[in-house]
């Protein structure tokens, strides 16, 4: 294994191992490791043909300590856990998803980066219906895969800004659809408005499907916004949408924790496009990036463009170094997000 930890982007990198369990008639069948990452799947399966699956993504970080953190894993169970039930699929155990992440972290340990090397491990959790049937219904036999790779930062510019193109022509996800649960079809549905966007240059900024008047999605990601406020004892504001048309992200929830740590106000509401002028800084985030920071946003429609200088705003470099701090072990996990596993050699 010869990898360059440091040149690893955003992009699959095969390991030795992927997890898998089945679910037949309702039961499930222990997780176990496999060589083997091709899925045999029914041509008829209605994952395949009515899009019921969806997948979660969570990360391992080698700490100062040498020891292993694998960042609020229980939390991405219930989502997944949320998602299954949302299409009425076989929902993973919570115990067996935790289980299959650890045996996946197990078998692939020596493609955990190391510490300050910018990479961690990544664990892409699948759960796909493979009930054979063409009628138009939902299947309840499943296959639940993980799957780890070693990732580079999501953004290649991590953690130094990127500009944004407001889109009001797709929409990602319909605001009583499944955009609350993460399901490829949302992304597969975000993919005609975010290539044009980076064809160029821009990420995409989502509005909502109704009116269009209000901020929905960074790309892929949650949006975060910060406020100066006229108050002696909260002088920020953390600002990040309300919307049933987006997935409740987990580093964004982690990222409110902290922020009203810090004592800030802690706002979570619908935001009008046209706030992004009262906003000292804005990023998205979420698993993947983290927090990736705004340099502008750009309105096209109405010809406005929203700036916000080009290297991230002291509070949101507050806020990435606060929880890279917690996910490599630098600082007290007072929240127990982390799973550690104790490292010897």
């Amino acid at each position: 294994m010869n990898i360059n930890w440091k040149e690893l982007t955003f992009h699959y990198t095969e390991t030795d191992y992927i997890i898998r369990s089945a679910c037949k008639n309702g039961v499930w069948e222990q997780p176990y490791a496999t060589r083997d990452k091709m899925i045999p799947i029914h041509a008829a399966a209605t994952g395949l043909h009515y899009g019921q699956e969806c997948f979660e993504g969570l990360k391992a970080f080698r700490g100062i300590d040498g020891n292993v953190r694998i960042f609020r894993m229980e939390e991405n169970a219930k989502r997944m856990y949320q998602s299954a039930e949302g299409l009425l699929m076989t929902p993973v155990p919570i115990e067996l998803f935790c289980k299959a992440v650890l045996l996946a972290l197990k078998m692939n340990i020596n493609f955990l980066p190391p510490y300050e090397t910018g990479a961690t491990l990544y664990f892409r959790p699948l759960l796909v219906a493979t009930t054979p049937d063409i009628s138009v219904g939902p299947g309840k036999d499943c296959e639940f895969v993980v799957i780890p790779t070693p990732i580079g930062p999501y953004f290649p510019n991590g953690f130094k800004g990127m500009p944004a193109l407001i889109n009001r022509t797709v929409d990602r996800a319909a605001s009583q659809g499944t955009g609350c649960w993460k399901v490829g079809g949302n992304y597969a549905a975000s993919f005609r408005a975010s290539e044009a966007a980076h064809a160029m240059g821009y990420e995409c900024m989502f509005t909502d499907t109704k009116t269009h008047k209000y901020i929905d999605e960074c790309t892929a990601s949650n949006f975060i916004g910060i406020r100066t406020r006229n108050n002696a004892t909260q002088r920020y504001e953390y600002l990040t949408p309300r919307s049933s048309a987006i997935l409740p992200s987990i580093t964004n929830d982690s990222l409110m924790t902290l922020a009203r740590e810090m004592g800030m106000k802690v706002t979570r509401r619908r935001i009008r496009v046209e706030e992004l002028a009262y906003l000292q800084e804005a990023a998205a985030c979420g698993t993947a990036c983290v927090i990736s920071p705004l340099t502008k946003v750009i309105d096209p429609d109405n010809n406005i463009t929203y700036t916000f200088g080009d290297k991230p705003g002291p509070i949101l470099t507050k806020l990435y170094h606060a929880l890279q701090d917690i996910q490599y072990g630098r600082v007290q996990d007072k929240h127990n997000w982390c799973t550690v596993i104790k490292q010897t050699t």
